[in-house]
């Protein structure tokens, strides 16, 4: 008896962390049912992918989509059509900028519901670590929270206290070890953060290098040596973000020789520009901590091609395009929108870097088999395999282009990448057997997205 199934890819090379093979796709009840060469059988759907590579859909840990409160900043249906656009197939939505926050069962509940209603894609939500909720970090779990994510200095929206005594952050990862919570840090050193930007401002200094000065290395790595420190002596399973720095890396991989559960991500920014792009670009390359020198660019692509990185994530944080002028470069509102533009670009520039054979599934791994295991939801997502979810993105390498903010999706065209060449085009993506986004048009509607959920 013949195979029926949904969807039938024919012809395309399938990217695995293993490698990379010529093989159909089988989907149905969107579940991947059979990968192999030539597939019997018919379907109600059949998609020739021949000359595309089926590469694993992209799950972002790592966006701010800012619903409720701030959709006027960026919302979850636009930003979840950008995500899909650039090959995305689920995210991670962090508890800020939103208001309220996500920091106890009711904020939860009111970002899952209108995500359910909103997003075009599968999605997963932070709960947050502040001073003064310890009690509700159970909530946060049995409501289903992917981690907590807490800030080692002041998060830049006065509902989201950071955590910027070491005592407070232990007792944090304390309950959260307790309750089997992973935690994100942002890793900057409140104290030494600030003793620089008020020694800056009290120089009258508001230019764009004088702000970077106020932002060096060792802000990073003395929160990275904290962070580490503390979920050593708490059992805490850590996840630094946004690491800018291959020092950084380092010393990660120093505490995880010393038995502390900790791993790293970075961000296609970090990758893809330096400090002299933010002299160049303004206001649309400022984040935290800020972008490095080319030297440090270069040993960050270094430590992800030789398994120093464990995510990438966008980090996409974008602000209305009045919160990104001022004669103070101090007073800018930090964060880079990138979640559409930013990992073609990434993959487009790691091909200049090394063959397909080595690049893609170095990045299959990065960007969607680790973060799956990292977040416990191996076996549903992050890889292309029998038994687990249909998403995918199917990419065409020889789609050189040269990108436009024209063509983002997000609520405010603005980005750092426009009219940078990219050889990576994304085709089609398809979540959970459905075709979200195809050739420069969204396909799928609201109400699409489901819930994610780490497994015990």
């Amino acid at each position: 008896m013949s195979n029926v199934f949904d969807l039938l890819i024919r012809n395309g090379d399938v990217v695995t962390p293993e490698g990379v093979l010529r093989a159909d796709v089988g989907v149905s009840e969107g579940r991947i049912v059979r990968i192999a060469r030539e597939l019997e059988g018919s379907a109600k759907e059949t998609i020739e992918a021949a000359g595309l590579h089926v590469f694993p859909g992209i799950l972002d840990a790592h966006v701010h989509f800012n619903e409720p409160g701030r959709a006027d900043w960026e919302g979850l249906a636009s930003g979840s059509a950008a995500l899909a656009a650039g090959g995305g197939t689920a995210f991670f939505d962090m508890p800020l900028n939103s208001v309220p926050p996500v920091l106890d069962r009711e904020s939860f509940a009111l970002k899952r519901a209108l995500a359910e209603q909103k997003s075009r894609v599968d999605f997963a939500l932070w709960g947050g670590l502040v001073p003064g909720n310890l009690d509700r970090l159970g909530e946060l779990r049995d409501a289903g929270a992917i981690g907590l994510k807490a800030f080692m200095c002041g998060s830049g929206v006065e509902e989201f206290p950071g955590i910027i005594d070491a005592a407070t952050l232990r007792a944090g990862m304390k309950r959260a070890a307790e309750l089997g919570l992973l935690v994100a840090v942002h890793a900057e050193d409140d104290a030494l953060a600030r003793s620089l930007v008020d020694a800056a401002q009290a120089r009258g200094e508001t230019d764009v290098r004088s702000w970077m000065a106020t932002r060096p290395v060792e802000v990073e790595l003395a929160a990275i040596r904290t962070a580490t420190d503390i979920a050593g002596e708490t059992g805490c399973r850590l996840h630094i973000v946004h690491v800018s720095s291959p020092e950084g890396v380092i010393l990660v991989a120093e505490a995880r020789r010393r038995g502390v559960d900790v791993t790293a991500e970075t961000c296609p920014h970090y990758l893809l520009l330096n400090e002299e792009d933010v002299v160049r670009l303004g206001a649309p390359a400022k984040c935290f901590p800020p972008l490095r020198s080319e030297i440090r660019r270069q040993r960050l692509w270094e430590a992800v091609e030789h398994g120093g990185l464990d995510t990438i994530g966008s980090d996409h944080s974008p602000a209305p395009p009045t919160m990104k002028v001022s004669n103070d470069f101090f007073a800018i509102w930090g964060g880079i929108s990138g979640c559409q533009h930013g990992f073609p670009l990434l993959i487009s520039v790691a091909l200049e870097r090394a063959p397909a054979a080595e690049a893609l599934p170095r990045l299959a791994t990065l960007l969607a088999a680790n973060v799956a295991d990292r977040f416990s939801l191996a076996g549903r997502k992050g890889r292309l395999a029998e038994g687990a979810d249909a998403d995918f993105a199917l990419l065409n390498l020889q789609g050189d282009h040269v990108l436009h903010n024209e063509e983002l999706f997000y609520h405010f065209q603005q980005g750092p990448y426009d009219r940078r060449r990219c050889t990576v085009g994304v085709a089609r993506t398809i979540v959970r057997g459905r075709t979200v986004y195809a050739e420069g048009r969204i396909a799928s509607a609201p109400s699409f997205g489901h819930l994610l959920t780490p497994s015990p």
